[in-house]
């Protein structure tokens, strides 16, 4: 059974992890070194990487600290490490409805499902059920980070934060604002009763992890259609005064569209215009989707520094439309990954990343240039660094380098076993838990990296990931005590 490690297990010592790391440490660009070695020291930060290394004995040598107090972590020779995914945009209160659309669009979706299940979570033992399930689940697909919308209620959110910092996921938790067009039981009643409801939830991540190591407070106005300009106007005060980040929904449909420029905010000229005037655009500001932006909003966004939240699940499974990805990275716009759950029905941002590669496949088609285009690369730099600098948390994960902290996710593509005249597997042998094989098929003959990697991004799931760290803790192994063990045997041969 998978297993989510309670805190008390999490030991946290310097730990050697050996053989195949794969990153992505610009864009487009996938380095992957086998026979390698990175030192994590007991603070959770990568100390050394050396690459081509000819035994872990003599890595040892060279830092016997490790080879006295450490554990040896080996990836074998069919798994690797990999850097922990960032989801720069996730709904955890619409968990429950995952793969539950109807026939809607965005607007009257909200309404039919989003809305009345949002208003549950004013019972804390539902909030309870649903937030611990949803942790846990996304640490098993490996996020590492996620930047959460939750909702009204401030002791359900508090308790996203709290549930958050126990099970040692990084997360942005943020309150949801509302104070129109919205059911009058999620509405705030005042923009002071907002602020002040908002502070409460600032003041408890902060209350658990004063300097922000794991969870840290965002700001959160639903969208431009939910919120006055006095309330947009008021967190984006907010938001300067605490120095903290935020995030919201920009130009996602159409209709949404044409109801905030043309009747909401009909002086604004453009969407984005309305959160600038707010005051809410600047370089910690996460905008969720943005699908139907104009150069001119694009050259904002990048002035003011803010990053995108690209979520093409939810894109597309809501009939929202085709994010146009290669524009916004060619405005130099920083752009990460969300799954956008339950917009997007995988909580998965490796699922994200191959559908973000089919979308702009369409797009490539659509407006006939292959410039638009995503590569596996490139979505794997978008799940990981480009995710962490839309967070802002670029110096500190996405990429496997000195000084950053290790977020990690290990990961095993056992190869299909060769069979002779004669032989045969069943089920059991094939698929078992026993064989260890999860949904990507990789043959004797796949034995580079790139097509094995590629596999990967199109076939694989939660059930290829062995083990999941987080500041050098490990939060989720697969197979309880597996990875512990190997860990201890492996620092004992080698002492």
């Amino acid at each position: 059974m998978p297993h989510q490690i309670p805190p008390t297990n999490r030991v946290l010592g310097k730990a050697l992890y050996v053989g195949t790391f794969a990153h992505t440490p610009t864009l487009g660009s996938l380095e992957v070194h086998e026979r390698s070695a990175i030192g994590v020291d007991e603070f959770g930060k990568i100390a050394f990487m050396e690459k081509e290394v000819a035994s872990v004995e003599e890595v040892l040598g060279r830092h016997p600290e490790w080879a006295t107090s450490g554990r040896v972590v080996r990836s074998g020779e069919s798994g690797f490490f990999f850097p922990g995914f960032v989801d720069t945009h996730i709904h955890a209160p619409q968990f429950p409805n995952s793969g539950i659309f109807g026939s809607s669009t965005l607007l009257d979706w909200l309404e039919k499902y989003t809305f009345p299940t949002e208003d549950s979570f004013k019972d804390l033992d539902r909030a309870r059920t649903v937030y611990d399930r949803l942790v846990n689940r996304t640490l098993s697909h490996g996020t590492t980070t996620a930047s959460y919308f939750a909702t009204i209620h401030v002791p359900a959110t508090n308790l996203l934060a709290s549930i958050c910092h126990h099970k040692g996921q990084r997360a942005l938790v943020g309150r949801m604002c509302m104070d129109c067009n919205a059911p009058d039981y999620l509405l705030d009643k005042s923009v002071e009763e907002a602020m002040d409801l908002t502070k409460q939830t600032i003041e408890h991540c902060r209350g658990i992890d004063p300097k922000g190591d794991l969870v840290s407070p965002v700001v959160t106005p639903r969208f431009a259609v939910s919120c006055t300009g006095d309330l947009l106007s008021a967190l984006g005060k907010l938001a300067k005064e605490e120095d903290i980040a935020v995030q919201t929904h920009l130009s996602e449909n159409v209709d949404e569209i044409d109801f905030v420029v043309n009747t909401l905010f009909p002086g604004c000229g453009t969407y984005t215009n309305v959160y600038d005037a707010a005051g809410l655009l600047g370089r910690r500001t996460i905008l969720g989707h943005c699908v139907h932006l104009s150069r001119e909003e694009l050259e904002l966004i990048k002035k003011r520094g803010s990053g995108i939240s690209h979520c093409p699940v939810s894109n597309s499974s809501l009939g929202s439309g085709l994010a146009r990805v290669r524009k916004m990275i060619d405005a130099g716009v920083e752009v990460g990954l969300g799954t956008d759950v339950s917009g997007g029905y995988s909580p998965s941002i490796l699922e994200a990343s191959r559908q973000a590669i089919t979308v702009s496949r369409l797009v490539a088609n659509l407006d006939a240039t292959k410039a638009a285009n995503l590569s596996v690369s490139e979505v794997l730099y978008l799940a990981t660094l480009g995710g962490a600098h839309v967070v802002g948390l670029q110096d500190k994960v996405g990429s496997f380098e000195v000084g950053k902290e290790w977020d990690a996710i290990f990961v095993d593509l056992t190869p299909v076993p060769d069979l002779v005249f004669g032989e045969s597997l069943d089920n059991e042998e094939a698929f078992g838990v026993v064989s260890g094989l999860g949904p990507v098929d990789i043959f004797s003959s796949q034995t580079g990296w790139e097509d094995r990697l590629a596999k990967w991004v199109f076939s694989g799931d939660d059930r290829n990931n062995l083990g999941v760290w987080v500041r050098g803790r490990l939060v989720y192994e697969k197979v309880k005590g597996v990875i512990e063990m190997e860990a201890l045997l492996g620092s004992a041969m080698n002492n």
